[in-house]
């Protein structure tokens, strides 16, 4: 347990993998559900649906007191909304922020969906945010270190102009939700003085979530206590997955 960071065993991994599948399939069933129209606790209650169906727990229910199972953020929201009786329409971008626990182990994961035709700079940021998570996970081998996944989110989306959420990061998981390290999607420049940056080993398993805005890093959190949401109203866009750290490079445990 270098600096507090778990390394995971093999079957601990499997375990993992059990349940970000199910993550993956569940998010599945609630993207072939985004349409116009439906309400953001429809999706909810398909969440828990799908996932008691396959064995899960959902994760995030009760969870330092959230709500609901499932993390919903619309348009200017970044993440962390509580699922309402909100009806989607035509051109919102749609974050869905799920996990699921089974053996005991977590599993992780968001997408942003385009619910119908959205606006051509909605649909860039969707898309380099997506593709900005591949770049922070192709960083994820043996020896490298921390900040080298922020280092290449931060690369692929600097020339765009967008704004990379500051204020929340990626993490360890595991038995827990929210394990240690924390791992920002900037490079070192940004990084807090003295912030601890490990080299990656086989066994750590890390969840990794570009929050990257239209416009600048700043958010701001609703009197829910909950919603973080742009501090000039722009779109954001969320994407993440759970990934272990191998001997061969990196296994994202939620995608088939």
């Amino acid at each position: 347990m270098p600096g507090g960071i778990e390394i995971k065993t093999r079957d601990e991994i499997a375990y993992m993998r059990e349940a970000s599948l199910i993550v993956y399939e569940v998010l599945d069933e609630l993207t072939r559900a985004v349409a116009p129209g439906v309400t953001l606790e429809e999706l909810d209650s398909i969440a828990e649906r799908e996932t008691v169906r396959r064995g899960g727990v959902c994760a995030f229910k009760g969870l330092y007191g959230f709500p609901k199972n499932i993390c919903i953020s619309v348009n200017e929201q970044v993440v962390h909304g509580i699922p309402t009786r909100r009806k989607l329409v035509e051109g919102d971008l749609l974050k869905l922020d799920y996990g699921v626990i089974k053996h005991g182990y977590y599993g992780d994961s968001a997408r942003t969906v385009a619910v119908g035709k959205v606006s051509p700079d909605a649909s860039r940021l969707l898309e380099e945010t997506r593709v900005a998570l591949e770049k922070g996970i192709a960083a994820m081998v043996p020896g490298n270190r921390i900040s080298d996944i922020g280092s290449a989110i931060e690369a692929h989306v600097s020339p765009f102009g967008y704004g990379i959420v500051r204020d929340y990061v990626g993490h360890g998981i595991g038995k827990k939700l929210h394990e240690e390290p924390q791992v920002p999607n900037y490079g070192l420049s940004l990084w807090s003085r003295g912030q601890p940056n490990p080299r990656m080993r086989p066994g750590m398993v890390l969840a990794i979530e570009p929050m990257i805005n239209l416009g600048t890093h700043e958010v701001d959190t609703l009197p829910d206590g909950w919603t973080v949401v742009t501090r000039d109203g722009k779109l954001s866009s969320h994407w993440e997955h759970t990934i272990a750290v191998t001997e061969n490079g990196p296994q994202v445990l939620t995608r088939p």
